[in-house]
């Protein structure tokens, strides 16, 4: 099979692969972008990604687990 064929959302550049929501505002992110601006903050626990806004909010803390709520960078 010829990995060069795969098309649609199964496509390794696809914009799904990269995006994400929001656990609190359901807004959603793209993580690649998110690297540069620092719009995604992203719990080591419980994996929930947040908004800036949100993160700040929260005083970066993840409200299911009380830990702390770092930038995300891939």
């Amino acid at each position: 099979m010829t990995t060069g064929l795969v098309r649609g959302a199964n496509a390794m550049g696809h914009v799904g692969w990269v995006t994400v929501k929001c656990s609190i505002c359901s807004r959603k992110m793209n993580l690649f972008r998110s690297i540069d601006s620092g719009e995604a903050y992203a719990c080591v626990k419980c994996n929930n990604f947040f908004c800036s806004a949100d993160a700040k909010r929260l005083s970066y803390k993840c409200p299911y687990d009380g830990s702390e709520l770092r930038p995300y960078y891939a």
